[in-house]
């Protein structure tokens, strides 16, 4: 008898090992293509601020990670033109949100946890999703092996390259003009750095270095390349260079981590968004099919929402649908009644869609005029960001982390 699968989600990313996590408490099997003949741990790490820390308890690995990164005290500005402080907040003076948790946590050690809590066989590696097609009310997934799936509900995490959104409809993913150069160091005596997230403005850059415990230390940059710095984002050792550059007054301790990071150590991407008004009007779900995480709204990282995001679109996404796959089907449909569950699911992904479309904007429209306002090298926007916006911005990123996603269970 041929097989049909309840739940397939592609990409075991954040978002999709997530939403498989959050079935499988609520005691539904998923199954996760990844195309990688491994899990994905590129990036490094990422900022899980007050929100993420509410989903990961949701799903049961908080405190794992607690365990293994430092809670950073607050958020700290400075000019690389002048070397001055232009805003210091700490989290324990903020009495607006109540107890602010944020650590930057290797990503690495989430996806590991992730993955060590869902059933064996949940994940089936080398496994790239080349077409969809439909079935009644399943759908038909040709993978590149030449193997064939068949699934009621179909579950598109698989990032900004989506194969999923691509069949909904969703315009691609739109190119800032901007990247991002991310990388981290670790230092067998520690790396001397502030239990703070440091973000550097000047030059038309911004950079961060956040420390993740102890001994290492994650680093980004995002900037804007000029015409000589064209292709520049594909030789490492210049990239190196160039970021020590804008590193002016910086202290000597900021400076060490790029110093001490192996050129393996770092990548560079380009930053893509969706614009805010696909999220809004576009097909983010059809049917029994939809898309979380990157897949659904890719955004720059100037409020680091990302990672925190696909963690709440998991949440969100897994209680809806068990509410619907856990529902008892009423009485005159007993049995196979396969319209009665496609409608079910259907009216579930509605659900999701609705919960997140205007969380999803407000994220990317944040993101990006943040990134607008850090990045940009006029006179009077420096003066204005270093002696008023920085503080602004600081607390603006708190406030878009002041969220609950919900657990699991409906009340």
């Amino acid at each position: 008898m041929e097989t049909v699968e309840d739940v397939v989600i592609v990409g075991a990313g954040i978002a999709g090992l997530t939403t498989s996590l959050g079935l499988h408490r609520m005691g539904l099997r998923s199954l996760v293509l990844e195309s990688s003949d491994s899990l994905r741990t590129t990036g490094f790490a990422l900022t899980t601020w007050a929100n993420a820390w509410k989903a990961l308890h949701v799903i049961g690995i908080a405190d794992s990670l607690r365990q293994e990164h430092v809670l950073l005290q607050g958020v700290k500005g400075t000019s690389t033109i002048s070397g001055l402080t232009t805003s210091e907040i700490l989290f324990k003076d903020i009495k607006k949100f109540g107890d602010v948790e944020v650590r930057c946590v290797r990503r690495n050690l989430l996806i590991e946890a992730l993955e060590k809590e869902l059933p064996p066989g949940t994940i089936r590696f080398s496994s790239k999703v080349v077409a969809i097609e439909e079935a009644g009310y399943l759908k038909v997934l040709h993978l590149a092996d030449g193997s064939v799936l068949k699934t009621k509900v179909l579950i598109g995490c698989d990032g900004v390259n989506s194969v999923v959104a691509k069949w909904l409809g969703l315009q691609k993913p739109a190119f800032t003009g901007r990247f991002s150069t991310r990388g981290y160091a670790t230092f067998s005596s520690g790396h001397g750095l502030e239990p703070k997230f440091l973000m550097f403005f000047g030059h038309g850059v911004r950079s961060g270095f956040i420390p993740c415990d102890e001994k290492t230390a994650y680093w980004f940059i995002t900037w804007t390349p000029s015409t000589e710095q064209n292709g520049m984002e594909e030789n490492p050792a210049k990239l190196k260079q160039f970021i020590l550059s804008k590193l002016d007054n910086a202290p000597k301790e900021v400076v060490s981590v790029v110093e001490n990071t192996e050129l393996e150590s770092i990548i560079t991407s380009p930053l893509r968004l969706r614009w805010p008004w696909n999220v809004l009007w576009g097909d983010i779900f059809r049917g029994n099919v939809c898309v979380a995480g990157d897949a659904l709204h890719p955004m720059t990282p100037d409020i680091g929402q990302g990672g925190c995001s696909a963690l709440e679109d998991g949440i969100v996404l897994a209680k809806c649908l068990a509410q619907a796959l856990l529902m008892e089907p009423k009485r005159e449909a007993k049995g196979i009644d396969e319209k009665e569950e496609y409608n079910r699911i259907k009216n579930a992904l509605e659900k999701f869609a609705k919960e997140r479309r205007w969380r999803s904007f407000q994220l990317i429209s944040t993101a990006f005029v943040v990134g607008l306002i850090q990045q940009s090298n006029g006179k009077l926007m420096g003066f204005l960001r270093d002696k008023l916006l920085s503080s602004f911005m600081t607390r603006l990123m708190l406030e878009r982390a002041n969220y609950d996603c919900g657990g699991l269970k409906s009340t």
